[in-house]
């Protein structure tokens, strides 16, 4: 628990979603709490967290109850009818538990009337934003059902708040599915065992000051730095340096690997005058390098050299740290963001280098490390080769996956490599392939297929696609742009064909990394369930975005708004031709409407705005230039929009699925 929170607490009550939800207690939202941001990321991994937890339940249906978080709040002074506590902190899970209940009470636990017999009323409030207090009261009555979400995109409800239970409404039947739950279970589940603290601090507060102490002064022990002191405790003492310096190196994930050494130790681990390569061959070399930078001495192979002289070593000042260029170049932390935080980034390197299928899960950082690592007999060595792939691994993360780059223009995804410039002698990025300045075509396409995957699956316990891109590089004893390409390639098909589109369950994760190596299994389309293209059964923005890569390629010189083309996260799969259209346009069969050949990737707020208008109406909406994806385009090209232009459509998308995989059949057979 955040220290400042215990300390300054008065009342600290565990209860469960029905008694925090169960309307005794107004929750207020005060002014100085930012607007609801969550998006798919956050709300998919609290209703998956809950998932992971249910399958603990014993033989007898007992089981200790599963905390989500702290709630703080303050009581203020009685002026209605329920005692009011104003929200300090919390108030983005405690909305999306509301809207998560608010869902639910539609098909779990309801009284006569339909509602759950504990809902009663809305309890959750936000102070002085009348839109968002109406887009709760809206999600509570039950009328931002499926095709209604459009009329609630108006000045008089919150637009992140719609899009959340829009994005409620679309995962819970989805990861539901997927954990073999149905969404009854799911509701008695979250209703009766998740717990969370509400922690009341007194009544004399000074909130103002209070919130500032808990943003900037109270943060908790990360999960992070627990491991990395039982890490250390595995070790001799003369070790410790060795992993504290790699460990600070890589937990800055928005930082390129190098630039977290002094210009010594740079020089010595990743190349004097290069940085861009890695030269030490294990844990040992690892620690000789550092200690030789530190000494500055030349290395004497007949003369191995003691690594207690380390821990002597006083700390490198911020001058030594880096050259003045690329302390300048460096050290803008909005320059980069990744695609994944470190204690993810920890669990990949653990999948990565022990091949055993460990849940991709930070939640369980320490019992997983525990279990593979810190509790096998020879955990000491086991240490040491851990700390040499973490680094390892964390150079080729940083040339070899995506990053998001922001500069003076806007920000962009980025595949780029840090290289010494003796111009300026300094540090400067460039492009990982090919040309250093400007995008090859190797470059481009491994660009464009990363961000594919990464926006298709936003949550990280699912980013399995990093897990097989890091097994690759880290297997590979040099990295070539079309060997890469074609794995990461390969590796999609395999996503697509053999697990989202396959007839029965299709294959799991791990046996497509570990046990097949990302060899596709299915080679004919005929091998394929095309109920699995149809709407409601789709399993994967994947599967959308895969093909507007493959369309990508074949329409790229055709217009510039393709060439320019970049995936981001749009999620929401639109009917082209609408499903409940305004009045004065007649409604489609549902065959046809629900076909992929009226089906397209586009942002929830457009398809909350677009929903019901007619296919002409969204092409003019779009006249203005900006298209959302490939597959949309090529619809909006057609002059009609009708049963006709949607099986065209459809046959055409599936030719490019096809010949998608007859080519690469014959690919693996030359």
């Amino acid at each position: 628990m955040n220290k400042a929170i215990h300390q300054a607490s008065q009342e600290i009550s565990q209860l469960s979603v029905k008694d925090l939800l169960g309307g005794s207690i107004d929750y207020l939202i005060p002014m100085y709490q930012r607007n609801y941001a969550w998006g798919e990321g956050e709300i998919t991994q609290l209703i998956q967290d809950v998932l992971d937890e249910m399958p603990k339940l014993s033989s007898e249906g007992n089981t200790k109850p599963y905390y989500i978080g702290t709630l703080v709040v303050f009581h203020k002074p009685n002026t209605g009818t329920y005692p009011v506590y104003e929200v300090i902190d919390g108030q983005q899970r405690l909305t999306t538990l509301y809207l998560l209940t608010a869902y639910l009470s539609h098909s779990t636990e309801k009284d006569s009337t339909g509602k759950l017999f504990w809902f009663t009323r809305p309890c959750v409030l936000f102070e002085s934003r009348h839109n968002s207090s109406n887009a709760l009261q809206a999600a509570f009555d039950g009328r931002l059902a499926q095709g209604a979400l459009e009329r609630f995109h108006t000045a008089d409800y919150n637009s992140d708040i719609i899009n959340g239970y829009a994005l409620i409404q679309r995962l819970t039947p989805k990861l539901c599915g997927e954990n073999g739950v149905t969404e009854q279970m799911l509701g008695e589940y979250l209703f009766k065992q998740v717990q969370i603290m509400r922690v009341e601090v007194p009544s004399d507060t000074d909130l103002n000051h209070y919130f500032e102490i808990m943003n900037n002064r109270g943060e908790q022990l990360e999960k992070h730095e627990v491991l990395k002191s039982k890490l250390m405790s595995q070790l001799d003492e003369g070790d410790y340096p060795v992993l504290h310096r790699v460990w600070e190196a890589c937990a800055n994930m928005e930082r390129y690997v190098q630039m977290g050494f002094t210009r010594p130790q740079r020089e010595r681990i990743f190349g004097n005058s290069h940085w861009n390569r890695f030269l030490a061959r294990d844990f040992d070399e690892l620690a000789r390098f550092l200690l030789l930078a530190e000494e500055n001495v030349v290395p004497d192979a007949a003369q191995p050299l003691s690594l207690s002289q380390l821990i002597r070593q006083r700390p490198p000042s911020q001058k030594e740290n880096s050259s003045p260029g690329a302390q300048k170049k460096e050290e803008v932390p909005e320059r980069f963001n990744t695609v994944i935080n470190f204690p993810n980034f920890l669990l990949q390197i653990l999948r990565t280098t022990t091949g055993e299928d460990i849940p991709l899960d930070d939640k369980r950082l320490i019992s997983v490390f525990d279990e593979y690592l810190l509790k096998k007999p020879d955990a000491k060595n086991r240490v040491k080769k851990f700390i040499y792939d973490l680094l390892r691994s964390k150079y080729l993360f940083d040339q070899y996956i995506i990053k998001r780059e922001f500069s003076a223009s806007g920000d962009r995804w980025s595949l780029k490599r840090l290289k010494w410039q003796p111009s300026n002698n300094s540090g400067d990025y460039v492009n990982t392939f090919g040309s250093e300045e400007s995008d090859s075509d190797a470059n481009r396409k491994i660009l464009l297929l990363l961000s594919a995957l990464h926006v298709s699956t936003p949550t990280m316990v699912y980013k399995h696609w990093l897990n097989g891109a890091l097994r690759f590089l880290l297997c590979s004893p040099e990295v070539d742009a079309l060997s890469y390409l074609n794995y990461l390639e390969s590796m999609t098909r395999c996503f697509v064909y053999d697990r989202f589109l396959a007839k029965g369950e299709g294959l799991d994760y791990y046996d497509i990394i570990y046990e097949r190596n990302a060899k596709q299994k299915t080679t004919r389309w005929s091998e394929v369930a095309p109920s699995k293209l149809t709407f409601g059964h789709i399993a994967n923005n994947l599967v959308f975005n895969y093909l507007d890569y493959m369309l990508w390629q074949i329409h790229r010189k055709r217009d510039a708004r393709i060439e320019s083309y970049e995936f981001s996260f749009r999620s929401s799969v639109e009917h082209f031709y609408p499903q409940n259209p305004m009045p004065g346009v007649d409604r489609m069969q549902e065959d046809s409407l629900d076909s992929f050949g009226n089906l397209c990737l586009i942002s929830h707020s457009k398809n909350s705005r677009l929903s019901n208008l007619s296919p002409k109406a969204k092409k003019d909406y779009y006249l203005s230039g900006g298209i959302d994806s490939i597959k949309q385009w090529l619809m909006m090209e057609e002059q009609n929009w009708t049963k006709t232009e949607i099986d065209r459509h459809n046959d055409d998308m599936i030719k490019v699925f096809t010949g998608d995989l007859e080519g690469a059949a014959k690919g693996a057979v030359s």
